[in-house]
């Protein structure tokens, strides 16, 4: 099957790239709504896009560190709940029934649409003051926040597939104050963990596919020099109406296939 896709692939990992590169996510979002629409497993996506994740993440993050914007303490202090989450999340995507779990993708794609512009809306509250204000003083302790935000991280990372970043990012902003490119900065470095985690969970299970993977990175791996590079120069406006979009229609095609995937089930049972 990779010798009809690999153009496809490559592109895909580009974008993927891009994404991770401009708003610190890892791209799965992208990529394993791709796979399936190839004709892959909803299985082997979600553990193919964790490999190709990983290896998106450690590119942008050597970017990151070559342009000064590396705090290892903070991103280990993330990184180290996500290890086991995500491994809990690896083994609950491999019991799950497939139309299941891409109805659940899909549910994730939607929410994705109002994170993406939720970092916007929290620097306006900090800008006001207002977050303090709204939350539980429990969880604004910054241990319990990087436990709470490392955690769901990982959970979604094995679960789904993809880095954990789209929330990554606004937990941070939310829970320990960080400013937005600090944050964006820190969630590449947190997504190499969640991510390898994650697909050494899923490769233990049999599910990744390695060419593919593979490939998928390494057009990440030009992808992200682009997002970390030039990305931030666009208006944030466009770049956010662009995901949203994308991410409005990727939804709509998951539902569809789990539906699909439902009624063969049916058919089958």
């Amino acid at each position: 099957m990779l010798s009809h896709n690999w153009l496809i692939l490559a592109i895909a990992g580009l974008m993927s790239g891009v994404l991770a590169g401009f708003l610190g996510i890892g791209g799965g979002s992208l990529i394993v709504p791709l796979l399936v629409a190839l004709g892959y497993s909803p299985l082997q996506a979600i553990a193919t896009s964790s490999l190709s994740i990983l290896i998106i993440a450690i590119s942008g993050t050597i970017q990151n560190w070559r342009m000064g914007f590396f705090s290892f303490n903070r991103i280990v202090l993330l990184g180290l709940p996500a290890i086991l989450t995500a491994q809990i999340g690896a083994d609950f995507a491999d019991k799950i029934p497939s139309y299941i779990l891409l109805a659940s993708f899909g549910v994730l794609l939607l929410t994705n649409i109002y994170f993406v512009d939720l970092p916007t809306r929290l620097i306006q509250q900090q800008n006001h003051r207002e977050i303090p204000e709204i939350l539980p003083a429990t969880i604004t302790n910054p241990i319990v926040a990087r436990i709470i935000t490392g955690s769901t991280a990982g959970v979604l990372a094995g679960l789904f597939g993809v880095g954990g970043g789209i929330v990554i990012v606004p937990l941070q902003i939310l829970l320990l104050n960080e400013k937005i490119k600090v944050a964006i900065q820190i969630s590449l470095g947190v997504i190499v963990i969640t991510a390898l985690s994650a697909c050494a969970g899923h490769a233990l299970q049999g599910n990744v596919l390695w060419s593919e993977g593979i490939l998928l990175g390494a057009g990440g791996l030009l992808g992200v020099q682009v997002g970390t590079r030039y990305l931030p120069r666009l208006p944030d406006e466009i770049v956010s109406f662009i995901f949203r979009l994308m991410l409005g229609i990727l939804s709509v095609y998951v539902f569809w296939q789990a539906w699909n995937s439902y009624k063969l089930l049916m058919a089958n049972g």
